[in-house]
């Protein structure tokens, strides 16, 4: 056969091949797409984008939102990171010029998770990861231009981002700054240090202001903290840690939002409840927290630490289940004063404790005379109880949590 012969027959063949498929592919037949096959993302997203809730995500390496972007999230979306360290670790940041539009609901809540987790679209728990699987993945920054009180100037670097990532400064001078809507959201087993040492919280949130709405968040099993405040003005309702590593609620850098309706159940290496910070910097150094609402189950370390010119207020809110030991550590000269002014509150809280409520209370590198007595005098709105009569509204979780899920809320 000729070699011109053979070119015939290969052209026949292809166009024949060709013919077929394409009249295969009408142009109103539905593709059926396979569910379990995950669409993958990775690098800044620069341009308005979809993640739709019929696919899993997954998400490779360090993801920013900027340049006038917004990452829309649909509601019973399911997002997983893949694993990796330091540069390499999955997390999604919303940098101060990007917006993030996650509304979930309480049907189809949006959830982060671990690639390793099993957890498959429309279910609310996987079966294969437990409390104690965190460093899985990375965790969710959202950055905005909010007043924040870093040790010098207006403006911060967010922890754990390298130096050479520009998107990673936040704070300003915008109150109202909006960075989008972040609501019905579950992080779970995230943590991994994206730089040595420095481990991702499960919801970082560095000067975002009150224009953003954030609320009904769930944080599972985080190796580092639950959810971490640097300065801003937002206001958090509804939240919820558990299993976390370290502390469940941080704040630093003179956070004045509102934390209203939280709950806290500890793990085993869990440590403290809340530590909370007050301004590093002579800059918007007047910026003062609430925490209201709150109930709050051990095991952990102890109940709150308060240090470094802590200023704000915990209200209402229900201590159980804790270690014996547990206590409120008032840390530092200036925390202490701020307490003796008035300027830091604990007020009308209830603990579950065996013993009586002035031992509750300590001093940490106090120095000032008499700190003790004075520390007594400022703790008495709060009570040792059994059964509480403050405390958050578990309602607000039953349907949509991990928490409510496993069967966590029936203490509460």
């Amino acid at each position: 056969m000729s070699f011109k012969t053979n070119n015939l027959f290969l052209l026949i063949g292809v166009f024949t091949i060709s013919s077929l498929l394409f009249s295969s592919c009408k142009e109103d037949e539905v593709v059926v797409v396979d569910p379990t096959d995950c669409i993958e993302h990775t690098g800044n997203i620069t341009s308005d984008e979809t993640w739709s809730a019929d696919r899993c995500h997954v998400m490779v390496g360090r993801i920013i939102i900027t340049e006038g972007a917004t990452l829309t999230i649909e509601p019973g979306a399911l997002i997983k990171g893949r694993a990796g360290t330091n540069a390499n670790a999955a997390v999604l940041m919303i940098a101060t010029d990007g917006k993030i539009n996650a509304a979930g609901t309480a049907a189809n809540p949006i959830i982060f998770t671990s690639e390793a987790d099993n957890i498959e679209l429309g279910q609310l728990a996987g079966t294969n990861l437990t409390e104690t699987d965190n460093s899985l993945w990375g965790g969710v920054i959202i950055l905005g231009n909010a007043p924040v009180s870093p040790g010098t100037g207006t403006t911060d670097r967010i922890e754990g981002i390298p130096a050479d990532i520009a998107e990673a400064i936040y704070g300003g001078n915008d109150a109202t700054h909006n960075s989008g809507t972040f609501t019905y959201v579950s992080i779970r087993h995230g943590g991994v240090a994206l730089e040595p040492d420095k481990e991702i919280n499960g919801l970082t949130l560095g000067g975002v202001g009150s224009g953003t709405t954030i609320n009904h968040i769930e944080v599972v099993a985080n190796f580092d903290d639950g959810i971490e405040f640097f300065g801003g003005t937002v206001n958090l309702d509804d939240a919820i840690v558990m299993y976390q590593g370290d502390d469940a609620f941080d704040i630093d850098q003179a956070y004045s939002g509102t934390i209203n309706n939280y709950i806290y159940v500890g793990g085993a290496t869990s440590d403290n409840a809340m530590e909370i910070d007050g301004p590093e910097g002579s800059e918007n150094a007047a910026g003062a927290f609430t925490m209201q609402n709150g109930s709050l189950k051990g095991p952990g370390d102890d109940f709150a630490f308060l240090r470094s010119a802590a200023q704000g207020t915990v209200k209402a809110s229900y201590f159980f289940d804790f270690p014996a030991d547990a206590t409120v550590i008032i840390g530092g000269d200036d925390a202490f004063t701020n307490l003796q002014n008035d300027v830091l509150q604990i007020q009308n809280c209830e603990f579950n404790v065996s013993g009586l409520i002035e031992d509750i209370s300590v001093t940490n590198d106090v120095t000032i005379m008499d700190a003790e007595n004075i520390l007594d005098a400022k703790f008495t709105t709060n009570t040792v109880s059994a059964t509480p009569t403050v405390g958050a509204d578990k309602s607000a979780f039953t349907g949509w949590t991990y928490a409510d899920a496993t069967g966590v809320l029936v203490d509460f």
